[in-house]
């Protein structure tokens, strides 16, 4: 199995006010993407290793040994205010519960609008929701549409999916050629929209993208399938 070589490069769509929009004209749809596993048979666990002091409870979210927080359902929410930076920071535990590698981080200092609920001034906070896909490499971040004066930052690690990325049951030169050449960040408006990609800086050293978003939505590191040769 070899990844082609020579492919066409993606049309990355540049998203400015929000999630929603009509793709340019002549741009043809977007590939269906292949999104990136959790390896292993279960789920990881996943914690939010910061002070309690600056979480909010929701879903059963409740005090972890380590001093941070696990996160029941896979969700955790923090208060983002307009002028002051916020983050959270999420990781997952190894199989043995001992080890913790990091998977999200997420920081906010400028949320400007909150749909359904109008511009914010300087000061005004807003409840931010980040749930964890427990099958994929992915994540929402709610309320859908908040949008942002000066950009949040998002990191993702995909180092949890192990190196059997196209889940053929071998980790060979298509899997090291997919996470060089074919990864990427996707996003969604909602679960019954279409992926597409967005722009995002890859450090292959740390197995990681980072992105500046305006908006919020779905987001998941995948590839496009209809690039690769099985």
């Amino acid at each position: 199995m070899l990844v082609r070589r020579g492919l066409i490069s993606l049309a990355v769509v540049l998203l400015a006010a929000g999630c929603a929009g009509e793709p340019p004209t002549g741009v043809p749809p977007a590939p269906v993407p292949h999104a990136l596993r959790w390896a292993g048979s279960a789920a990881p666990r996943f914690i939010a290793p910061q002070p309690a002091s600056t979480r909010q409870a929701k879903n059963g979210l409740h005090a972890f040994l380590s001093g941070g927080l696990s996160l029941d359902h896979n969700t955790v929410t923090f208060w983002a205010v307009r002028g002051k930076e916020r983050s959270v920071q999420i990781n997952y535990l190894s199989s043995t519960g001992q080890t913790s590698f990091p998977f999200l981080n997420l920081s906010i200092s400028d949320p400007n609008y909150v749909p359904g609920r109008g511009w914010l001034r300087w000061g005004d906070s807003v409840l931010i929701t980040v749930t964890v896909d427990p099958s994929n490499i992915a994540v929402s971040l709610e309320p859908s549409g908040l949008r942002f004066g000066d950009a949040a930052r998002l990191q993702i690690w995909y180092g949890g999916a192990g190196g059997d990325l196209n889940g053929d049951g071998a980790v060979d030169q298509t899997d090291t050629a997919i996470d060089s050449q074919l990864l990427g960040l996707w996003y969604r408006e909602g679960s019954g929209s279409a992926w597409t990609r967005i722009p995002a800086s890859q450090s292959l050293g740390d197995r990681a993208f980072i992105s500046a978003l305006r908006h919020f939505c779905d987001y998941e590191v995948s590839f496009a399938e209809s690039a690769v040769s099985w």
